[in-house]
């Protein structure tokens, strides 16, 4: 029985002492949980107060920029405030302006009406007193109004065209006396004392590999660089089945060049991949804005002038690579400064200003391409951009007639413009070109009356008339050759001039038997 009882109380004891053990271990968990409570509690509000900072900082901005903003507007509408009540002050003083000039123009009306009244008056009794005479002069000649006036025009009409005639004439061989020794000797020593060597150049440029395999590295593993040298220069490189040689195409003789240099130092070099190619074309950028440094300095040293603005400097040296009908700008240009010195100080006149003047006068070709206009314009722009003279700007945009002469300077330059564009040799001409010319020279004179026959002589220089005997009379042959020079000035364009020469002779043939 005793051991029953002590089973018992070993079990009440052990029951008791398992409810102690999780009784303390219940207390510990709500102990941790109130502890997480608390601790996120107290996150929480520092979570919130953090929030709420931030809004007031976003909200302080906020009230800053609208401040900003309302006092930038503020700023703008009182300023354009002001501009809006000066442009009324400026509105109502040209309003009054206005109404008191349309009260003088009134008055004027209103007297020029009183006197246009008084005229009328006296016109109208004039023609009564003119019809009067008319019917009178009439009654005594025997002829009409209408008849008289015919004659008469009829005659005034041929004594005046055959004495303007003769003293055109007469005016033309004294100033060809006079002038024409002086202005021959001007020019032809003009000429003699200046000399250009001068090139032709094209649109494409040939450039030699050392062999065919070469073709295959230019290329470059399907096209890339071909196409990658293509996209650096702006030139097209052709290749085709010529051996040991390629083409570079392009219109550009700058990008054109600077292709050739760079082509043929990486055939040089062996290497050719796209980084290779762009270090080659950078080379060949400096290589050639140096070459036309040095070609303007050159240029200014020949004709013997001052340094020039950078800008004009790498202008002027880029037409080292610029053609005109095959003629080399650059060399033209020098040649067109010598001339035009040399005619200035046969004339007494600034030869180093006319010398600038003749220098630059195509400068505009050098950029032309890229701007619209003419070249000379656009070089008469370019000049005036840097402070050149007003003299040189005018002699740079008239030296084609677009723009009047202000100056002799600027007539000497276009007389040595044409000079040097027109002596033989200068420029290239293709034969097509040249037969069109000629045949239209030779149908312009074709096209007037009593013209028997017309020879375009001397390379287009000299028309030659041949007329009709019986159709054409001296005095009219002069004034034939006016005309038909006239028309080809109009029609055509050409450098230089063209001499018109009207024949007419009288041939007695007789036959001895």
């Amino acid at each position: 029985m005793e051991w029953i009882i002590g089973i018992i109380g070993g079990l009440i004891l052990g029951g008791l002492l398992v409810f102690i053990y999780y009784r303390i271990k219940l207390n510990n968990a709500n102990v941790h949980i109130t502890d997480m409570l608390e601790k996120s509690r107290k996150e929480g509000e520092t979570i919130k107060k953090e929030i709420i900072l931030e809004g007031k900082d976003e909200a302080i901005k906020l009230r800053q920029k609208v401040e900003d903003d309302y006092k930038e507007r503020t700023i703008e509408l009182r300023t354009n405030e002001k501009e809006q009540k000066k442009r009324e002050q400026n509105l109502d003083r040209k309003i009054e302006l206005i109404d008191r000039r349309s009260e003088s123009i009134q008055s004027r009306e209103d007297k020029n009406k009183e006197k246009e009244r008084t005229i009328s008056l006296k016109e109208n009794e004039i023609e009564k007193i003119r019809i009067e005479g008319q019917k009178k002069l009439e009654r005594i000649s025997g002829i009409s109004r209408q008849q008289a006036r015919k004659s008469l025009m009829d005659e005034l009409y041929d004594k005046a065209r055959t004495d303007a005639q003769v003293k055109v004439k007469e005016i033309k061989e004294d100033a060809i006396l006079n002038a024409n020794k002086e202005a021959k000797k001007v020019i032809i020593e003009a000429i003699q004392r200046s000399a250009a060597d001068h090139t032709a150049d094209t649109t494409v440029t040939s450039v030699s590999l050392p062999n065919d395999q070469m073709k295959g590295r230019v290329i470059g593993r399907e096209g890339r660089n071909i196409r990658h040298f293509e996209s650096q220069t702006g030139i097209e490189l052709i290749i085709d089945d010529t051996p040991e040689a390629v083409v570079l195409s392009g219109f550009d003789p700058v990008r054109r060049e600077i292709a050739r240099i760079a082509l043929e130092k990486l055939i040089k070099d062996g290497c050719i991949h796209p980084a290779r190619i762009e270090e080659m074309v950078k080379k060949a950028k400096e290589e050639v804005d140096e070459s036309i440094k040095e070609a303007a300095e050159d240029a200014l040293m020949e004709v013997k002038l001052p340094p020039l603005p950078k800008e004009l400097l790498f202008n002027l040296g880029k037409l080292k690579y610029r053609t005109s009908y095959g003629q080399n700008v650059l060399k033209h240009s020098i040649e067109v400064a010598w001339l035009a010195g040399l005619m200035a100080a046969e004339l007494n006149l600034d030869g180093n200003i006319a010398k600038r003047a003749g220098l630059l006068h195509d400068i505009g070709k050098a950029i032309d391409r890229n701007i619209e206009g003419t070249h000379a314009l656009i070089g008469a722009e370019l000049a005036r951009k840097n402070k050149e003279k007003e003299v040189i700007i005018n002699a740079i945009e008239s030296h084609h007639e677009e723009v009047e002469m202000t100056s002799p300077i600027s007539a000497i330059v276009q007389a040595a413009d044409a000079i040097s564009g027109a002596r033989r040799g200068a420029r290239g001409q293709t034969l097509e070109n040249y037969i069109q010319r000629m045949e239209k020279l030779e149908n312009i004179s074709n096209g007037f009356k009593g013209v028997n026959k017309t020879y375009a002589i001397q390379a287009g220089r000299e028309v030659r008339v041949i007329v009709e005997q019986s159709s054409v009379s001296d005095k009219s042959a002069d004034l034939l050759a006016e005309d038909i020079a006239e028309n080809i000035q109009k029609e055509m364009t050409y450098p230089g001039q063209i001499k018109v020469t009207v024949i007419r002779e009288h041939r007695s043939v007789g036959y001895a038997k």
